[in-house]
């Protein structure tokens, strides 16, 4: 089989290759530069192969069958979930997970609100639809 030769191939061959569903920029450093990895996954952006989720965030892509546009393979709150994991951050259920679940409300929750343990400053989403963190003690 033949190997890769551009960046942009060996990217996308690990994209392909990995069990993953998020990617962060820091997890192509050994195969190039920052600047040429940042330009690698622009271009994978643009063909649809990935789908950018937030800053040096990117989730593996697929065409929908609905509106035929590119969109990420799992669901926003799932996406959070493991990027947050990536980074560290400690993940539990928010307010509205637990009211359901323990029957005190009927209201199931969105999934956009992803309880966490720490401070997080950054905006998970793609496409003006973004995750909200909840501060939980």
């Amino acid at each position: 089989m033949k190997s890769p030769k551009t960046v942009e191939e060996r990217i996308a061959r690990r994209i392909t290759r990995s069990k993953r569903e998020v990617f962060m920029r820091k997890d192509f450093a050994n195969i190039a530069d920052y600047d040429q990895v940042g330009r690698s996954l622009r271009i994978l952006v643009k063909k649809g192969i990935i789908i950018k989720i937030g800053y040096g965030l990117y989730a593996k892509a697929a065409v929908s069958p609905l509106s035929n546009r590119t969109v990420p393979r799992k669901g926003l709150r799932d996406l959070a979930t493991e990027a947050l994991k990536r980074l560290e951050v400690e993940v539990v259920p928010s307010s509205y997970d637990r009211d359901y679940n323990e029957g005190r409300t009927t209201q199931i929750p969105t999934g956009r609100v992803v309880g966490v343990k720490s401070r997080v400053k950054r905006k998970i989403g793609y496409e003006g639809r973004y995750v909200t963190f909840e501060y939980v003690t």
